[in-house]
């Protein structure tokens, strides 16, 4: 099974089922992840840094929400579009101060 380390604040190591979205790995591990448009690629909050390992390539969903954003594409991916296939190590950012106290929106679909 892929291993995922998180890096940072909230950081922690922990195996994942092949093919598991990121975003649920994480939150299911106890990583407080934000994804306000439930896994559809639309509102870049489950952004993740990559520090180690190989995602999967990005798709064009993926990298649209990504390009509405200056800089964003060049650094981050979006946790809800990954399915891990491999080991990956991660950094979550700060959340932006005008999203601190938001809720996750609806669980993505695994």
């Amino acid at each position: 099974m892929p291993r995922i380390t998180v890096i940072g604040d909230n950081e922690k190591s922990f195996e994942v089922p092949n093919g598991t979205k990121l975003v649920l790995a994480l939150e299911d591990n106890g990583v407080p992840m934000l994804h306000r448009c439930g896994g559809q690629a639309r509102c870049t909050t489950c952004r993740v840094e990559i520090v180690e390992g190989t995602p999967p390539p990005m798709g064009e969903k993926e990298r649209a929400a990504l390009m509405k954003e200056p800089g964003l594409i060049e650094r981050y991916r979006l946790s809800c579009q990954i399915r891990v296939e491999s080991d990956l190590t991660v950094r979550i950012p700060p959340r932006p101060p005008h999203l601190e106290g938001v809720s996750p929106g609806p669980r993505p679909r695994p």
